[in-house]
């Protein structure tokens, strides 16, 4: 699952593998925080660290206009935006990517664990400034 022309591959494999682990013994059909409460607990088996609901400034032309939870900060690097959703729409991709943007990070993930099988999906904010 490592590919190592994917920037950040070892964190996210692990990331996936525990989101696996989750959906194989939870399933679908739960609200989105029990996800998140799993994936802590497996996150953490994985030797992943994080930061859960990590709140970030959001800025306008250098003001701060507000704030927003990111569901994890994996590793400093990766953040990670959960759903569990039937089905994931459009809608839901911008937000993640916004995220991104909004925290000059260059990798992040949206990982569905609403529909019959896991959904993920690898973002890359190709914009990130990362000599901040």
């Amino acid at each position: 699952m490592i590919k190592k022309e994917y920037k950040h591959s070892d964190i996210t494999s692990k990331v996936i593998r525990a989101a696996i682990e989750v959906h194989k013994v939870l399933g679908n059909g739960f609200q989105e925080v029990i996800y998140q409460r799993a994936l802590e607990k497996e996150m953490l088996l994985q030797g992943l660290t994080f930061q859960r609901e990590f709140v970030m400034p959001i800025f306008y032309k250098q003001d701060q206009i507000g704030t927003r939870r990111v569901d994890f900060i994996v590793e400093q690097v990766v953040s990670l935006e959960l759903k569990a959703l039937v089905q994931v729409e459009d809608v839901h991709l911008a937000q993640a990517i916004n995220y991104l943007e909004a925290y000059n990070l260059e990798i992040g993930m949206l990982i569905n664990f609403g529909a019959k099988s896991l959904q993920f999906k690898r973002l890359i904010n190709s914009k990130a400034n990362l000599d901040r």
